[in-house]
C-alpha cells in the first residue's frame, strides 16, 4: 500500500514508518520539521511542510494513499495548560481541515489517528476501557477527544473509514537502534536513562500520590508494539472506531527507576519535586478490544522497553 505518515520526524511517527517499510509498504512522510539525521534514507519520500498546507494536500493527491497515519500534533500536557490555543489550533482546527480535504478528494482512504490516554483524565476505576467516561483534565487531552468526536461524526455523515488509537505510555526504542526518543524527551524512561548515561540528577515529580509507593502508576507500551498495531490497522478486519493500546499492567515511577538501575548497572541520583498539574495517580488500560482482533500484538516486556531504549541512548 501507499501510506502517508504525518509527524514522521517524531518518536512514534518515525517508528511507525520503519515498521510500515519492514512490512513492504511504500511510505511517504510529511512533517513541518526536517527528518532527523538517522532517518535519512528510511522513507520512500519525504515532504517538509505543515500537514495543513496546499503543498501537503498536493502531495496527498499525487500519492493517492491507501491510508493516512496522522501522528502530527502538539503533544505535552503541561504546556497545553499554558498555551491552549496552540493545541486547539494545531491538533483540532488543522485536523478538521485535513478531514474535510479527505472526504472530498480521498473518500476511500483509511485514516489512522494518534489519540491518547489523556482523553480519560482522572479515571474512575483503572484499567480504562473504551466505553469509560472521557473527562480530560488538560487542553491536550481535550484536543485529542475533540478529534475523536469529529472522526466518529465524519464516519456517520461521510462514511470516513477511521481508526483512533489511544496510546498509553509509549516507550522503548527500535530494537535495532535505528530510531528512538529525541534528546530531552519528557517521558520518564527517557529522562531516567539520560540521567543514568550522563550521571546527572533525575527529578521525580511527586511521592505522595494515592498509590502503593506514593509515585505515579502508568501503563507502558513498547513503541514497536504501537507501530505494529498501526500496520495491522491498514486492513479491513479492524472495524472503524477507538482502540486502547495498553498492557493492562501498571508500573510506578519508583519501579521504573529500580528496573532501569538494575538493567544498566548504574546508580541514579534522585531529587524529589512537586506533582505536575494534570497528572492522575493511576492510568492503565485494557486493550482487550484490539486484542480480540489481533491477539498477539504485544511482544515486548518492560525490561525489553528499557533495554532497547538504553541501547539507543548509548549507541
Amino acid at each position: 500500500m501507499n501510506v502517508i505518515v504525518t509527524g514522521v520526524a517524531g518518536y512514534i511517527g518515525g517508528q511507525i514508518a520503519l515498521q510500515l517499510k519492514g512490512a513492504g509498504h511504500t511510505v511517504i512522510g510529511i512533517d513541518r520539521r526536517p527528518l532527523q539525521k538517522h532517518q535519512v534514507g528510511q522513507l520512500d519520500n519525504f515532504l517538509q511542510a505543515d500537514f495543513d498546507s496546499d503543498i501537503a494536500y498536493k502531495k496527498l493527491l499525487d500519492t493517492q494513499p491507501n491510508a493516512i497515519v496522522h501522528c502530527a500534533g502538539t503533544s505535552l500536557v503541561g504546556p497545553s495548560i499554558k498555551k491552549p490555543s496552540e493545541y486547539y489550533g494545531n491538533n483540532v482546527a488543522k485536523t478538521m481541515n485535513l478531514l474535510n480535504f479527505i472526504v472530498q478528494a480521498l473518500p476511500k482512504v483509511r485514516f489512522i489517528f494518534s489519540s491518547s490516554a489523556a482523553v480519560y483524565g482522572e479515571p474512575i476505576m483503572p484499567p480504562c476501557h473504551e466505553v469509560d467516561p472521557t473527562e480530560p483534565v488538560s487542553p491536550y487531552g481535550e484536543s485529542k477527544l475533540m478529534v475523536e468526536m469529529m472522526l466518529e461524526s465524519y464516519h456517520k455523515a461521510y462514511n470516513l473509514d477511521y481508526v483512533a488509537f489511544r496510546y498509553f505510555n509509549a516507550c522503548g526504542a527500535d530494537m535495532q537502534a535505528r530510531h528512538g526518543q529525541e534528546p530531552g524527551a519528557t517521558h520518564i524512561i527517557a529522562r531516567v536513562l539520560e540521567s543514568l548515561r550522563d550521571n546527572t540528577p533525575f527529578t521525580l515529580y511527586g511521592t505522595d500520590y494515592a498509590t502503593e509507593d506514593g509515585t505515579c502508576v502508568r501503563d507502558y507500551v513498547h513503541v514497536q508494539d504501537i507501530a505494529d498495531a498501526h500496520v495491522s490497522a491498514l486492513y479491513d478486519n479492524l472495524a472503524p472506531g477507538v482502540y486502547n493500546l495498553g498492557t493492562n499492567q501498571g508500573t510506578s515511577n519508583a519501579e521504573i527507576i529500580k528496573a532501569a538501575t538494575r538493567i544498566t548497572g548504574r546508580q541514579l541520583k534522585v531529587v524529589v519535586g512537586n506533582k505536575r498539574v494534570g497528572d492522575p495517580a493511576v492510568l492503565t488500560a485494557s486493550a482487550d478490544k484490539f486484542g480480540q482482533v489481533y491477539k498477539d500484538w504485544q511482544k515486548y516486556t518492560l525490561d525489553d522497553m528499557i533495554t532497547h531504549a538504553w541501547k539507543w541512548y548509548v549507541r
